[in-house]
């Protein structure tokens, strides 16, 4: 039932159609070209496509700590990975094991939330600790961070407070204080209450996976066809695609957008990936975006507030500019909140915390400052080509386009975006392709 929920949220999203509306639009390759890669990728099976590296996806229990999760996430250097039930290790049905993915997008929101609830309990804290009754400093708490979420059923508020207190906070902070400069004056002990008292120190991997993801999770057969994925992963913003073996339980591959793209760059010396590499990025309408749909952060605005931006317009990563011509200094992905989330001193102070003071540190404590300081660019007069290499090469999920002066932001190229120029998508074919009934969609 749930992964048909999931089908369905995928399929019926207007926004997906107008995102592929807008590229078929604006592509200027051929249709008969088009048309030959299309039928191409449908004939290749999925159970061609490389396994992940080390040969077995890598999972995460469903009663991890979040915090164990993002360590596991962090060392292997990937984004995201299937969660499974730890109770249904020895399940007969991948229905039964797995209950999705959890990755950094997920963990952006959870934090952010907990951070505002927990903020404004600390705030409440303080209130009661001025002789504000207990009861009255929980109902404060959950009332000044708009409390109606997951987490603040749980109680968390409340348990929060009670953390905070327990640390012998100081009555003379005063009941006026709010949530904001209680989280910037309290440093570590805000720290403390995210990370490591209850019930943050004990919220699941399990307990979020569903309230806090952007896209849903849609496992495909091993025998199943390229396209398909490819569809999902461009149109349907899947940004990866677990692979099922039929009559097993266990996840037998996980297709990503970046493994795609580096995929098609092992294409280069074929026919027909080289006349399509070769074309000006402008040929396939790239940037897809205008100069004033690409949403920056300025260098000198708080951290949190780049955060912020991501999730509210779901997507994986911001330009750091400067100056009113958006010069570009810099990149935020959200794959960085692990630096706060791993680094006490950072999270300590978070909320004063500005974009540029954020990669400074990062730099200094990189291995390597150049790669986390300097963004990633093309110009309007790149190839695609050209791009293709830059997103396999340096790793990355989005170049940022630069006017003449090579500083201006005037585009971004995702990954979703490179695999959108590849392929079209024929009448129905995804709905058919994920088994589901007209009818099915519209119940």
């Amino acid at each position: 039932m749930a992964q048909l929920q999931d089908l369905k949220q995928a399929v019926q999203n207007p926004s997906y159609g107008v995102y592929f509306e807008r590229v078929q639009n604006r592509k200027k390759l051929p249709m008969s070209l088009q048309e030959t890669l299309n039928e191409a990728f449908a004939n290749i099976s999925v159970s061609t496509f490389p396994i992940v590296p080390g040969g077995k996806v890598l999972e995460i229990q469903a009663n991890a700590s979040v915090g164990e999760a993002i360590k596991i996430l962090s060392e292997a250097n990937i984004l995201a990975a299937p969660v499974c039930e730890s109770n249904n290790v020895n399940a007969v049905d991948w229905r039964e094991r797995y209950l999705g993915v959890i990755d950094f997008s997920a963990i952006v929101l959870w934090v952010l939330e907990s951070a505002d609830i927990a903020s404004a309990a600390l705030s409440a804290s303080t209130a009661a600790a001025a002789g504000v009754g207990a009861g009255a400093a929980g109902a404060l708490g959950a009332l000044a961070a708009g409390a109606t979420g997951p987490v603040a059923a749980a109680g968390l508020a409340a348990a929060a407070i009670g953390a905070a207190l327990a640390g012998g906070l100081a009555a003379d902070q005063g009941a006026g204080k709010d949530a904001s400069s209680a989280a910037d004056t309290l440093g570590d002990d805000f720290y403390k209450v995210i990370l490591e008292e209850e019930p943050f120190a004990s919220t699941t991997v399990r307990s979020i996976i569903t309230s806090y993801r952007w896209a849903p999770f849609i496992p495909v057969a091993a025998d199943s066809s390229m396209l398909g994925v490819l569809l999902l992963l461009s149109k349907y913003r899947l940004r990866n695609v677990p692979i099922i073996e039929s009559g097993k339980p266990t996840i037998k591959n996980f297709i990503t957008q970046s493994a795609v793209v580096k995929g098609l760059e092992n294409c280069q010396g074929r026919d027909w990936f080289d006349s399509i590499a070769a074309q000006p990025i402008t040929e396939a309408g790239l940037p897809f975006m205008s100069t004033n749909e690409v949403i920056s952060i300025k260098s000198s605005e708080l951290v949190l507030e780049a955060f912020k931006l991501m999730r509210d317009n779901q997507i994986g990563g911001l330009p750091v500019t400067e100056g009113p011509e958006k010069n570009i200094i810099g990149s935020l992905s959200i794959k960085d909140i692990r630096f706060l989330l791993l680094n006490r001193e950072l999270f300590a102070k978070f909320r004063e915390l500005t974009v540029k003071d954020f990669m400074n540190t990062i730099a200094s404590k990189a291995r390597d400052s150049e790669k986390a300081v300097i963004p990633v660019t093309c110009s309007l007069s790149s190839n695609i080509g050209n791009v293709i290499h830059i997103l396999a090469s340096k790793m990355v999920h989005r170049v940022y386009v630069v006017g003449a002066n090579d500083i201006e932001v005037v585009g971004v190229i995702t990954l979703r975006d490179i695999i959108s120029c590849f392929i079209f998508e024929p009448p129905n074919y995804v709905e058919n392709y994920l088994g589901l009934t007209r009818q099915e969609i519209k119940n």
